[in-house]
C-alpha cells in the first residue's frame, strides 16, 4: 500500500482542497455524520479501520482489586501484565486514529494540529543529514512526546514507551511494538471464529488493517519512505523548506533572511484557505523545532527582520508561541525564561501573554 496516497486523500479532506478522491486496494475515505471522516473498507459492508479493534479493548483493570485474568497474547509474551495490554491498545488506538480526520474546534484545534504535525515529523528526521544522531534523538523523543499528549493518552501511557535504535519499545518489557502489532492481528485472523461476536472482517481484511498500521508505526519510527505535503499554487518555497529538512536548515544557516523572507511573502499574499494557512503553520513550527529547539537566541533575529512592520511581527510571534505548546517544552528544557526577552514579549498579543507571562 502507497501510504502517501491515502496521505494525500487525508489533507485533501481535512483541508476541503476539493480534489478527485483517491482509493487503494483495501480503504476508501468516507464522510460521516459529524462532519468527520474516517478510512473505511471498500466494499458493501463498510467496516471502519479504526472502529474494527473497540470490541476487543482489553478490561481494565484499575478497577479491580486483584485481576484474575491473562493478556489475550499471553502465550507469545509471558512477561506481558494485564496493565501493559491495556496500554498497547491505547497506543493502537492512538496510531490508527492518525488516519481520522476530525471536526475541528476551539477546544481540539492545537492538539489536531500538533499530534498531525509531529507524525509527519518523524520521517523527516531519519534522512536529515544536516542534524547529528544526538539532535535527531532529541527531536524524536520531543515529537513522541508531543504526538501522544495530544493524542491525547493518559499519563501511564504517555511515559511507557522509549525507542531503542529505530524501534519502538515498551519501556519495561522491552517488548518491540511491530512484534506485538504484528502478532495481535495474526492472533485475531487465526481466531475470528472464537471472535465472531467482536469482529466483523475477513481474514483479508484484517491483513489490511495489519499492513496499514505496520506502515503507521514504520513512519513513527523512521522506517519507511518520509512523507511530503503535496503541492500547492504558490507555495513551492515554503513547501521545498518543509518537505526537506536539510533544506531548512541550509538555507537558513546561508541566509536566514531568505527563509523570513518567504514567511513576509507568504503573510502578504491574500490567498487565505485552509491548505495553504497549514503549510504556513508547519513553516513556522519547522523554525521552532528545528532552529530555536537548538538555539533559542535566534528568535532574536526574526524580530530584528520584522520588528519594521510591527503588524506582521505580531502575527508571525503569537502563531509561533501560540499555535502549539512546543516553545513551552522548550523553554522549560531549556530554563528560559521569556520575560528576559523583552524585544519578543511586547508583541504578545492577549493569549500569548496568558500563557508565558
Amino acid at each position: 500500500m502507497e501510504f502517501q496516497l491515502l496521505y494525500n486523500e487525508y489533507l485533501n479532506l481535512k483541508f476541503d482542497r476539493g480534489l478527485p478522491a483517491i482509493k487503494t486496494d483495501s480503504f476508501e475515505y468516507c464522510l460521516c455524520e459529524d462532519d468527520t471522516a474516517e478510512l473505511f473498507f471498500i466494499g458493501p459492508e463498510h467496516e471502519s479501520f479504526t472502529e474494527w479493534a473497540y470490541e476487543l479493548q482489553p478490561k481494565d483493570p484499575n478497577y479491580t482489586v486483584s485481576p484474575d485474568w491473562k493478556p489475550v497474547l499471553s502465550a507469545s509474551f509471558n512477561h506481558l501484565d494485564v496493565y501493559d495490554e491495556l496500554i498497547f491498545y491505547y497506543l493502537l488506538f492512538t496510531i490508527n486514529t492518525t488516519t481520522s480526520v476530525v471536526h475541528k474546534n476551539p477546544f481540539n484545534a492545537m492538539n489536531d494540529f500538533m499530534k498531525n504535525y509531529c507524525f509527519f515529523q518523524f520521517a523527516q528526521l531519519t534522512d536529515a543529514a544536516t542534524l547529528n544522531d544526538a539532535q535527531k534523538h532529541q527531536l524524536r523523543d520531543f515529537f513522541f512526546f508531543f504526538y501522544l499528549y495530544a493524542h491525547p493518552v493518559n499519563e501511564e501511557t504517555l511515559y511507557s514507551f522509549s525507542f531503542s535504535s529505530q524501534d519502538l519499545v515498551h519501556t519495561k518489557t522491552n517488548i518491540t511494538m511491530e512484534h506485538y502489532f504484528s502478532e495481535y492481528h495474526d492472533f485475531y485472523r487465526a481466531n475470528l471464529e472464537r471472535y465472531s461476536n467482536e469482529i466483523n472482517l475477513t481474514p483479508e481484511e484484517i491483513d489490511a488493517c495489519k499492513d496499514l498500521t505496520l506502515q503507521l508505526l514504520g513512519l513513527l519510527e523512521g522506517k519507511q519512505p518520509k512523507l511530503s505535503l503535496p503541492p500547492e499554487e504558490g507555495l513551492d518555497a515554503i513547501l521545498q523548506l518543509i518537505n526537506n529538512v536539510d533544506n531548512l536548515i541550509d538555507t537558513y544557516s546561508d541566509n536566514k533572511t531568505k527563509v523570513f523572507e518567504m514567511m513576509r511573502s507568504f503573510l502578504l499574499d491574500n490567498r487565505a484557505a485552509p491548505y495553504r494557512d497549514h503549510c504556513f503553520s508547519t513553516l513556522l513550527q519547522n523554525f521552532v523545532c528545528y532552529i530555536l529547539y537548538f538555539n533559542f537566541d535566534e528568535i532574536n533575529h526574526l524580530v530584528d527582520y520584522f520588528k519594521g512592520d510591527p503588524v506582521l511581527c505580531r502575527r508571525v510571534i503569537n502563531k509561533i508561541f501560540t499555535e502549539t505548546i512546543f516553545m513551552q517544552r522548550i523553554m522549560w528544557q531549556n530554563h528560559i525564561d521569556i520575560a528576559e526577552y523583552t524585544r519578543v514579549t511586547e508583541f504578545f498579543d492577549e493569549q500569548a501573554r496568558r500563557f508565558y507571562l
